[in-house]
């Protein structure tokens, strides 16, 4: 008989024994070997006992009493050659596989390992055509119709033609359909990020727990205390100023005179009922609010502004501002589009329009911090933190011609909420545009703080909201998905929120720097002895 059917047999009487069948009972290994051999010592010195007795010889048919001993003897024997008779079929199972010089061959040797979500025996072939260019790495989710198998061969492929692998980048527990076409394409897998909570942030009456993704220590504490401070003052309080979302196209025109009457057609009042007919036909939420031109020589740039509901709304603006441009060719068939996006809206960068008009959701916050808990909370004066803002936040950023960043650290907190929530992490550039104001109140005693932010980019719907992670934090903050009563509301209240922890960690920083803590406690806290490389291995 094969030795590896004798081995599975004596397994199964081995599991059978020490109840691994089904209904026996789950006792421990320890015990059932003690067991075994107790068994066995008292039932061969019964039956050494009974043999030597020439009062009771051991005749068949056998009594209860002898029956019972035997049947010990026996399951114990069994028992015990099972613990030894399974790793010698496994040797023997083993000593098979040598190849007929001696040397032994490995099994990824033999065949390559199937993965675990891939039982398909053409991964190999799959991999080898990705490695050799016959196959682009972006045509597998197309080829296999399975994401996460397309993902595991990609990662493979990679580590075949770099020669180096990714062992330490996590590909279990993300869903690669999820992503497909909306936040990332070609996965090989996903970056962790700690995501710490602050708070509870007391605004506009409610507490909010805020999550925040980051790898700088100290941040999620610093925001903390600012919290702190602001709920043992009363809360703080938002207004939210403006939302409208914006694209702006650039084209050219034959001439600048010829420009400038699109212009004046575009800005017109009378136009702007047809315009905005157009523009709303792309969307059931984006409502076309104004346009607003700039000219540079006979190039035309147009800023069209609209509303966009719970959703950030770049797609949705971009699709009304295409309407309008096939509706202009009627009477401009001179017009040619440069681009649908000429850098006048502005996305992902630092600009005065975006300052000044404000793009996505312009909010104001504020709190008025007691100056028990400037003393208590943050360890400084109200005096100290005027003066320190004043010089820092106003002085020293107009000295270093900064634009929109007369503020202490706005955007230390913008990108751990976009991070946490699936925002556009790149739009932290003009989200965090911040002005942060100080001034002593009540004769000087208290400290009245404000934050203003005239372009927070935030949505509740589409990208990486819908990520499992990402809407997990959202649903923290109450305001997952589209607000279905009012649309709009749930990204409204997150920009609210943004600039209300905005609010905080402004005010924990600009405290730290003006009692002289900053240094230290980074020091303290930003400085691990662990060797993380060795303890993630």
């Amino acid at each position: 008989m094969d030795e590896r059917r004798v081995g599975g047999r004596i397994a199964a009487a081995r599991r059978a024994l020490t109840g691994a069948g089904a209904g026996a009972l789950p006792l421990p290994v320890r015990i059932t070997n003690g067991l075994a051999m107790v068994s066995l010592v008292l039932s061969s010195c019964d039956l050494l006992r009974l043999c030597s007795d020439p009062g009771r010889p051991l005749r068949f048919p056998l009594g209860g009493r002898e029956f019972a001993t035997v049947v010990c003897q026996l399951a114990s024997v069994v028992y015990l050659l099972s613990l030894f008779a399974v790793p010698f079929a496994q040797s023997a199972s083993a000593r098979r596989e040598e190849g007929q010089d001696g040397s032994r061959r490995s099994p990824a040797a033999v065949a390559p390992a199937p993965m675990p979500d891939c039982p398909d025996d053409g991964d190999e072939e799959i991999v080898a055509a990705v490695v050799s260019g016959e196959l682009p790495s972006h045509r597998l989710e197309s080829r296999l119709r399975d994401c996460r198998r397309a993902a595991r061969l990609r990662r493979e492929a990679l580590r075949r033609i770099t020669g180096r692998g990714v062992e330490g980048l996590p590909f279990d527990g993300i869903d690669y359909e999820a992503i497909l076409g909306q936040c990332c394409e070609m996965p090989v897998g996903y970056v962790q990020l700690p995501v710490g909570v602050a708070g509870p942030l007391l605004l506009d009456g409610r507490d909010y727990h805020v999550p925040m993704a980051t790898t700088e220590g100290c941040l999620v504490a610093s925001v903390n205390r600012g919290c702190r401070a602001i709920a043992a003052s009363g809360g703080a309080f938002s207004v939210l100023l403006r939302d409208a979302m914006s694209r702006a196209p650039a084209v050219k025109l034959p001439s600048a005179k010829r420009a400038a009457e699109l212009k004046m057609f575009l800005e017109a009042p009378a136009n702007f009922e047809a315009l905005a007919a157009v523009f709303n036909k792309s969307s059931r939420f984006g409502r076309l609010q104004g346009i607003q031109c700039a000219l540079a020589g006979r190039n035309l740039y147009m800023r069209f502004t609209c509303s966009t509901g719970d959703a950030m709304g770049m797609n949705m603006v971009s699709k009304g501002v295409e309407n309008v441009l096939g509706y202009l060719r009627n009477n401009f068939p001179d017009m040619d589009v440069i681009s649908i996006s000429g850098n006048y809206c502005s996305d992902k960068k630092a600009t005065a329009v975006n300052w000044i008009d404000g793009r996505g959701k312009s909010v104001v916050c504020e709190a008025t911090i007691k100056g028990r808990v400037v003393q208590s909370v943050l360890k400084t004066t109200v005096e100290k933190l005027v003066e320190l803002n004043i010089i820092k936040n106003l002085a020293g950023s107009a000295v270093a011609g900064a634009l929109g960043g007369f503020n202490a650290h706005a955007s230390n907190i913008v990108t751990a909420l976009f991070i946490a929530t699936g925002q556009d992490p790149a739009q932290n550039v003009e989200s965090s545009q911040c002005i942060t104001m100080l001034e002593a109140v009540n004769e000087g005693k208290d400290l009245h703080i404000s934050v203003t932010m005239p372009s927070i980019e935030v949505g509740t719907i589409g990208g990486g909201t819908s990520l499992t992670s990402q809407a997990a934090c959202l649903n923290l903050l109450g305001v997952k998905g589209p607000n279905h009563g009012s649309p709009g509301a749930n990204a409204r209240l997150l920009a609210t929120i943004v600039a209300g922890s905005v609010l905080a960690g402004e005010l924990s920083l600009l405290a730290a720097l003006a009692a002289g803590q900053l240094v230290k406690s980074h020091m303290k806290y930003n400085r691990s002895s662990k060797d993380v490389a060795n303890a993630a291995s």
